[in-house]
């Protein structure tokens, strides 16, 4: 175990030091698996994810090296990394860390690949090394802080990332542990993600989010480069990240195992296009959907701890969502939804699907049941009481939702995912071309530029 003062310095040391022989072989697929669902999710939300749009137009205006993701243009690449990350976690679909909570993906990835469009000397092998390690510090930094980020008005997964990515896109440019630990204290400099994201149900920053961190890191690290210089301890200084935002020093999880094992390799993958939190609901909706006739349902108990609170307080706004990103955050719409279609998937959330008038009935009589023993580790937990006119019920439960490493997707659930995925961008990518998209990534060679991961048609609508 490091004492505290060299808890800044010891990360950036691994990550320096990191080569990609040194990964475990199931850290490898892994993270391959990774870039897979989030190179697709980010190829859905072009043809889905209209609040990204303004984030595209501005990095239009600056001329660049960098792609933008499913569309004809270019931008730096630091507003690339922009444009791309406001459409990785648009949808709701990506991975995510269930005992963080983060999404450790959802910024890494359009930040790097923006800087492989910079750097085409840099290969395949160095970017899943970065990934690799960008992926593991920010499930760490999730289950490190003494106090829960939310205690201090924060919101996590935006935060946590923000250091991790800026890490990763730092030793990804080649820089040195000096270079590394700067790059995370340029990147704290930008830093400033509150709880606001989550309480305010119709904004649009909840789904855009990973766009500024994936901004601010890139940033950073180029700063770093360039030979810009922050703080001697970013994460543990007496004013630094963990003081700041976490309430005292870190956790002993944030250096237990570093550089043995990898918490990236512990994601969950969605099945399902919505927040994480209502996956169990909609689990057992599917499970109890034969045996359930929607005209008979009096009412339907959510069991919920704190965590699932926002998806389904107040409960009248969430069973009549009227935008996409509402409809995502809320138990009784996706409850509704799979009783009624039998499925959630990514044409559950047109306007249109989400006005359905018999849909909204049944979300109304979903209400919650609050078990007082839940907490943090139920957060992606859950059961639903159905209670029929004749006073019969029928209950399931779920305590850890499908997608969890415990029970995970195989690498064939993942390709087909990304198929859908590929159908509903801008340009529509037809099945066989994206399945062989999405093989090569699970295959590609490490000696291969890393800029030839995406390999795709551009669509000539810019807005």
């Amino acid at each position: 175990m490091f004492c505290d003062k060299a808890i800044s310095a010891t990360i950036a040391v691994h990550f320096a030091q990191l080569k990609h022989d040194a990964l475990p072989d199931a850290t490898r697929h892994a993270t391959r698996r990774a870039l897979l669902d989030a190179i697709g999710v980010t190829l859905g939300a072009t043809g889905l994810g209209e609040d990204a749009a303004p984030y595209r137009r501005h990095a239009l205006a600056v001329p660049g090296p960098s792609r933008l993701i499913g569309f004809g243009g270019s931008s730096t690449p630091a507003l690339a990394a922009l444009a791309n990350g406001a459409l990785a976690h648009q949808l709701d679909f990506g991975d995510t860390f269930d005992a963080g909570p983060a999404h450790p993906n959802a910024a890494l990835v359009p930040a790097l690949l923006a800087l492989a469009d910079a750097r085409p000397e840099l290969t395949f092998g160095e970017f899943l090394v970065a990934m690799a390690a960008g992926s593991d510090l920010a499930c760490r930094l999730s289950i490190a802080a003494p106090r829960p980020y939310e205690d201090g008005g924060w919101y996590p997964p935006p935060l946590v990332n923000l250091i991790a990515t800026a890490a990763a896109c730092a030793r990804f440019v080649g820089l040195n542990a000096d270079g590394i630990r700067h790059a995370m204290g340029l990147a704290l400099l930008q830093g400033g993600f509150p709880s606001e994201i989550k309480y305010d149900a119709t904004s649009p920053i909840r789904g855009v989010r990973e766009g500024l961190v994936a901004r601010a890191a890139v940033e950073a690290a180029l700063l770093a480069e360039a030979g810009a210089t922050a703080f001697a301890e970013p994460l543990e200084g007496r004013a630094g990240f963990f003081a700041i935002y976490g309430g005292g020093a870190p956790r002993d999880a944030l250096l237990d195992g570093l550089g043995a094992t990898f918490l990236g390799d512990q994601v969950s993958f969605k099945p399902w296009p919505a927040c994480r939190g209502t996956h169990p609901y909609i689990e057992a909706a599917l499970v109890l959907r034969e045996r359930v006739d929607p005209a008979r349902v009096v009412r339907i108990e959510a069991e919920t701890g704190p965590i699932q609170e926002m998806l389904i307080r107040p409960q009248p706004a969430k069973a009549e969502p009227t935008r996409a990103i509402e409809a995502k955050f809320s138990i009784p719409y996706t409850v509704a939804e799979a009783l009624i279609d039998g499925a959630v998937t990514l044409d559950s959330f047109t306007a249109e699907r989400i006005a359905d008038p018999a849909t909204r009935a049944l979300a109304h009589k979903v209400v919650e049941q609050r078990n007082p023993a839940w907490g943090r580790s139920e957060a992606a937990s859950g059961s639903l009481t159905v209670t029929f006119d004749d006073g019969t019920t029928l209950t399931r439960r779920v305590m850890q939702a499908a997608g969890h490493p415990d029970r995970p997707m195989d690498d064939a659930a993942l390709i087909a995912k990304f198929v859908d995925c590929a159908a509903h961008a801008a340009q529509a990518i037809d099945a066989v071309s994206a399945r062989a998209q999405a093989e090569r990534i699970l295959t590609l060679s490490t000696d291969v530029p890393a800029h030839q991961i995406v390999d795709l048609p551009a669509c000539t609508d810019n807005f």
